[in-house]
């Protein structure tokens, strides 16, 4: 019979029984947790540990066509308002943004403002305030669509409940943040804030306000500003599509509410390329807040590189001879003026430069807003690609074309200047010599009344073609349409009977000889110029003009666009036109331009014009080409009160003279470069 062990061994057997089991209850429940229910658990942990936050994207990087960087970026912060912590309380509400504002206005800070109402103590209504966006803002709160400054005031301070302790003033600056927020909870309030206004928001705890990085842009050139373009915060009318006009908003395309994009020039062209695509990360706190963890779901991928057409040391050449080409009128009469310089690359439409003065820098474009905005020299006006001029003697070569191509004269043909036209009983204008001097240019070919700017041979020769003729050419050469250039211009004027009569003008005789000469109602802007004649010296291939060159991923590794458009039209000039127009413009570099021309470093080709703008007024516009032979650029400058286009051959001189001695290799960029 077996002894009962002893008490002592007996605890010793239970003790290590109970502990058995207590493993055996541990495990069991560690495998239920991590095994049966892990990915569950493992979620509830990961949701009450983490925030899940956005990482913007770096933006692209833009490079001329030779790879020399001409934006890239920095780190920057942001201040992003957002009213979802206010619920309801628009008491509490606006006394937040007026306080964020008065610290804003205590330091100089600009913040984003787009309301179309002006600032001040009596808010007046801005030209936006019509446009269909704010009007559909208008109707969406209910609110008086044809009010004046005052009762659209009285109507956001219901709207809004902005409370009478705020004076107008006042409550315009906050109506002012309210409308950003309209139809969203937060917006980017002001971009690339100092150190010190960061350490006062963050020491002042201010309500409903968020301090974000970004990436800020960085100028590497203070060229090309009417070309390149600002980016901003999204504004209250881009956030939302409009069906009406086709507008798709930013909210629609994938965008953050705080997210920065080009608000004009290739900025906002290439959008799309720039933007890149935002990631994501997982932010890890302990019960204090503080940071002990990230993890990226979705790594950010910095924009596209984008390389343009334009030759930023040429850009340089035509700015700095535009300026002193204007800035010695002006020191002459004291009468201030602008103009602009267009070089496209003949056979392809690629913008080589692209020139309007005056100009701005885009470094300090925020900070001088306001001043630049009030300059009634119009800096932020692009002459080249908005400005309208009439190409005076410039559309001869036009008029040339389409009376040799169609027949009505022959590179001999041989028209006698009388000096006064009287085809017509009225009018009967005269030709520029008989004005000026009462002589002529007597009898004279096609080549020679391109060299003498003959108006009696091309009043006659417009007459006997017409101006449907006329305007069929024209229109070929892309004069009074869109050039296609991305960042947007004017189609300008072509004159025509049709064109008179849709605009409530009178069409006569006189306006088809007047059309011939390049007055009339005819008005291009200096790119269409260009293009023109790029067109003509290529013997017709007629190319959009245009700035983009090649789109490279961020890392270089990659090709995502190329620019690849054929022709629009090709016009098939015949060679004998070609001969006979081309010979008149080259002549006239050595008849009246020699003294010019005498320093150009290839032969070349040119035409002036002047256009009467006023009793004694007249803007000064210049077409020309090189080399003769063999055409590679065409150039048109035009500078307003200019007076003889022979005034600006100077300035073609100097452009073409920098293309073709252009000399070296640019450096290729790296990837810490594109990264920047």
């Amino acid at each position: 019979m077996m002894k009962n062990p002893h008490p002592a061994r007996r605890r010793v057997y239970m003790l290590l029984g109970f502990f058995g089991a207590f493993l055996l209850l541990f495990f069991a429940v560690l495998y239920d947790a991590q095994v049966v229910h892990g990915s569950e658990n493992r979620a509830k942990s990961i949701t009450s540990n983490t925030t899940s936050e956005p990482v913007t994207a770096s933006r692209g990087i833009i490079t001329d066509r030779n790879g020399k960087v001409l934006v890239s970026n920095r780190l920057a912060y942001t201040l992003v308002f957002d009213k979802s912590a206010f619920g309801k309380d628009d008491g509490a509400l606006n006394a937040a943004i007026w306080r964020l504002i008065q610290l804003c206005q205590e330091l100089d800070v600009p913040w984003n403002d787009t309301l179309p109402l002006t600032t001040g103590v009596i808010p007046q209504l801005k030209t936006a305030a019509r446009s269909n966006a704010f009007q559909e803002y208008l109707k969406d709160n209910e609110l008086p669509t044809n009010a004046s400054a005052s009762e659209l005031i009285g109507a956001l301070r219901k709207l809004y409940a902005i409370d009478e302790r705020y004076t107008t003033a006042q409550a315009r600056l906050i109506a002012g943040v309210r409308y950003e927020l309209d139809g969203r909870s937060s917006y980017t309030f002001a971009e690339d804030v100092s150190s010190a206004l960061i350490s006062r928001i963050t020491d002042g705890h201010y309500e409903g306000v968020t301090i974000k990085t970004a990436a800020a842009r960085v100028y590497n050139t203070k060229l090309a500003a009417h070309i390149l373009g600002t980016v901003g915060a999204i504004w209250q009318e881009e956030w939302r599509s409009d069906e009406k006009t086709g507008y798709v908003g930013y909210a629609d395309r994938g965008y953050s509410m705080n997210d920065l994009v080009g608000k004009d020039g290739v900025e906002k062209a290439f959008e799309e390329y720039l933007h890149g695509v935002d990631g994501k990360r997982l932010i890890t706190t302990d019960e204090n807040g503080k940071l002990t963890g990230e993890l990226y779901t979705r790594k950010p991928q910095p924009g596209g590189t984008v390389a343009l057409t334009i030759d930023i040391d040429l850009q340089q050449v035509a700015e700095d001879t535009l300026a002193s080409t204007i800035q010695g009128m002006v020191d002459k009469d004291s009468n201030e003026r602008g103009g602009a310089v267009a070089v496209v690359q003949v056979g392809t439409g690629e913008v080589l430069a692209l020139a309007s003065y005056p100009t701005y820098d885009l470094e300090t474009f925020n900070q001088n807003y306001e001043e630049l905005a009030a300059d009634e020299r119009l800096p932020m006006f692009n002459r080249a690609t908005q400005g309208i001029y009439a190409p005076g003697s410039t559309f001869k070569l036009c008029t040339s074309v389409a009376a040799l191509e169609e027949g009505i004269i022959t590179p001999t043909t041989i028209i006698q200047d009388k000096g006064i036209y009287t085809y017509y009983k009225d009018p009967q204008p005269m030709c520029w010599i008989w004005r000026q001097a009462r002589t002529t240019h007597g009898r004279i070919n096609v080549s020679q009344a391109i060299v003498d700017s003959c108006n009696y041979f091309y009043y006659e020769v417009g007459r006997l073609t017409g101006i449907k003729k006329l305007d069929e050419y024209a229109t070929a050469f892309g004069l009074g349409q869109h050039t296609g250039i991305e960042i947007g211009d004017e189609s300008g004027v072509l004159a025509s009977p049709e064109w008179a009569e849709a605009h409530d003008r009178e069409w006569t005789d006189g306006q088809t000889i007047t059309a011939a000469i390049g007055q009339s109602y005819n008005l291009f802007t200096p790119l269409q110029l260009a293009n023109y004649v790029a067109t003509l010296v290529s013997g017709g291939e007629h190319y959009e003009a245009h700035l983009l060159k090649n789109v490279k991923s961020y890392d270089n590794s990659r090709i995502i666009d190329v620019y690849d458009k054929g022709t629009l039209n090709e016009m098939h000039i015949s060679e004998s036109t070609m001969a006979a127009v081309t010979k008149g413009m080259h002549d006239l570099t050595h008849d009246s331009l020699q003294g010019a021309f005498s320093r150009c470093v290839v032969e070349a080709g040119a035409k002036t014009g002047s256009a009467q703008v006023g009793t004694d007024i007249a803007n000064g516009t210049f077409v020309a080409y090189a080399p003769y032979d063999d055409p590679e650029i065409a150039i048109a400058i035009v500078v307003e009160k200019g007076g003889s286009g022979s005034l600006l051959a100077n300035a073609a001189v100097d452009i073409i003279n920098a293309w073709f001695t252009r000399g070296g290799s640019s450096a290729s960029l790296g990837e810490n470069t594109l990264l920047q």
